[in-house]
């Protein structure tokens, strides 16, 4: 029975820490959505906004990596 109830429980947090990765994807649509935009108003700033996507990406995905493996710790480390 205790054991039951552990297992739920690492069950409850992995799915909870993986919340975090929601903020990553809505960063991701962001960032892209704003680079978009720069791009269709100004065309000669392409690389540099194309840049600064990749790098704002990059960073946004990170969290999201993280969260998988908190995640992935609680499941099959605890």
């Amino acid at each position: 029975m205790a054991s039951d109830i552990v297992l739920a429980a690492k069950f409850i947090g992995a799915g909870l820490s993986m919340i975090g990765a929601l903020g990553g994807g809505i960063g991701i649509g962001l960032s892209v959505q704003g680079a978009m935009g720069g791009m269709a108003r100004n065309p000669d700033l392409y690389d540099t906004l194309f840049t600064n996507m990749i790098l704002g990406i990059a960073f946004s995905e990170a969290i999201a990596i993280y969260c998988l493996v908190i995640a992935f710790l609680m499941l099959f480390v605890l």
